[in-house]
């Protein structure tokens, strides 16, 4: 997959892409919002074939996908997986603080919507983020995106601290 508009492209991840995705999953500063303050470890070799797998035509249904700027500057990423018919699970981080806040995740969005409506013959888009991401709510509602359940103290962080979970669908039909 390659899609790109203006100078925001969203492409497939490739094997090159493993040190930047380790790093930025090994960051507590960026893996907080999801639940690790304290960042994942990454199995490369894991990843690796992952990475293959996909690429290879193998896992269509759940993508890992990398968010770049002017073709050669990654600044984040996103996935994709078939939860049910016709129905998308989708994620997304901007990766490069700098980066943040200037409408490139919104395009990646945009750009990873079309490609699930058209390609993947999506019906449904579903996500879900921490209830404290008080700009990920208001970012995901106004790509219009519906807020459909709100669980409070739902689960543990790194840390033992509880948090709570917003879900949201888009409905593509």
């Amino acid at each position: 997959m390659y899609l790109k508009f203006g100078k925001v492209a969203i492409r497939s991840a490739q094997q090159n892409d493993i040190n930047n995705l380790c790093n930025w999953w090994a960051s507590g500063e960026i893996m907080a919002h999801a639940g690790f303050p304290n960042g994942l470890s990454t199995d490369k070799s894991k990843l690796s074939q992952r990475i293959d797998a996909q690429n290879k035509d193998l896992l269509p249904d759940n993508q890992l996908i990398i968010i770049e700027l002017d073709n050669d500057y990654p600044i984040g990423e996103m996935n994709y997986r078939l939860k049910s018919d016709g129905v998308f699970e989708i994620g997304i981080k901007i990766c490069v603080s700098t980066e943040q806040s200037k409408g490139y995740g919104a395009t990646a969005i945009k750009l990873l919507i079309s490609f699930l409506k058209n390609e993947m013959k999506a019906k449904k888009i579903i996500l879900d983020t921490n209830l404290k991401n008080i700009g990920a709510q208001k970012f995901y509602k106004r790509l219009g995106f519906k807020q459909t359940k709100i669980l409070k103290d739902c689960w543990a962080d790194q840390l033992g601290n509880l948090q709570g979970a917003v879900f949201f669908e888009l409905k593509l039909y």
